[in-house]
């Protein structure tokens, strides 16, 4: 057999990279994924089921900004009521984009927190419910790097999760005294706590951006959710 020959560090070498693509499958439903019901909402081939303005393109399975015209639009159907969408976002150095997945601007913020202004205020950092409520903490990457992303929604519960980490988790029936001030800033943004029915967008907001492996499933309204506690700074 071929690998047998081939020194220890050299065997190390192959087999750790094969087992790194084979964890790196962007745009490709693993097989928990399938089962959930998850569906591709872009293939890392072409923009089939997406409206933009030609300033957003596809190169080497990433979904790239490319100039000014506008967000982009998921055309094909709207967000479901419940659902859950896992994607991949990274930034460059000072870059400020995000996804809206409900009307009025409920709002995923995706961002450079070191070096775009927005970084300075808690409540408009990465992966932040934008000018609602803040991340418990900064998980993010560093610009260039690719970051995970995941918004869950299921009846009043809103959760943010950053590589691998819930950092926003929010009930609108909890009756937290802080939740007053965020659904009023909501408000200000047009948003109501029955919004639903909104085409999924990536933003546009002037900056380079990168986006791939975007997937979502519809939730039955009944998933059980992660409840643990945010981890804080």
């Amino acid at each position: 057999m071929l690998l047998a020959r081939l020194p220890l560090a050299a065997l190390f070498t192959v087999l750790f990279t094969a087992a790194l693509l084979a964890e790196e499958s962007p745009n490709t439903l693993t097989a928990d994924e399938q089962k959930l019901g998850f569906q591709l909402l872009f293939d890392g081939k072409s923009l089939e089921g997406w409206k933009h303005a030609g300033n957003w393109k596809v190169a080497d399975g990433v979904i790239e900004r490319t100039g000014k015209g506008g967000d982009l639009i998921y055309d094909v159907k709207p967000v479901p009521d419940d659902f859950e969408l896992r994607f991949e976002w990274k930034v460059a150095e000072g870059s400020n984009s995000g996804i809206y997945y409900r009307p009025g601007q409920y709002e995923y913020q995706v961002l450079d927190n070191d070096r775009h202004p927005n970084g300075k205020v808690p409540d408009t950092t990465a992966a932040s419910l934008y000018y609602c409520i803040a991340p418990s903490r900064d998980v993010t990457n560093e610009p260039g790097e690719w970051n995970t992303g995941r918004i869950v929604c299921q009846g009043t519960v809103i959760q943010h999760w950053l590589n691998g980490e819930k950092v926003v988790d929010i009930n609108y029936s909890h009756p937290d005294p802080k939740l007053t001030a965020a659904i009023e800033k909501l408000k200000k943004r047009g948003a109501t706590l029955d919004s639903r029915g909104a085409k999924l967008k990536l933003q546009d907001h002037g900056d380079p951006v990168w986006y791939r492996s975007l997937r979502m499933r519809k939730l039955s309204g009944q998933e059980e959710l992660d409840n643990s506690p945010l981890k804080g700074n």
